[in-house]
């Protein structure tokens, strides 16, 4: 699992940190954590096979398939 650190963190905004973390029930590490999650895959964003569908729907088109959930097979090189 990748690691950073962050130098030069101000002491307010450690401190502002501490206490969002208590308040949300999280240790300072998980709560950061949920900030760069929220900053880097925001909830409200675009997806776009959700879209395709929605758009498919739009116009009364339904695509009759399933998904394979399977994992993909390996390449071989031979």
């Amino acid at each position: 699992m990748p690691a950073v650190t962050i130098r030069n963190l101000s002491e307010e905004t450690h401190r502002a940190l501490k206490c969002r973390a208590d308040l949300n029930g999280n240790s300072t590490e998980a709560e950061i954590r949920a900030i760069l999650d929220d900053a880097v895959r925001p909830a409200s964003r675009i997806k776009v096979g959700t879209e395709l569908a929605k758009f498919g729907k739009d116009f009364r088109y339904e695509l009759a398939f399933e998904r394979d959930t399977r994992p993909p097979e390996p390449a071989e090189f031979d």
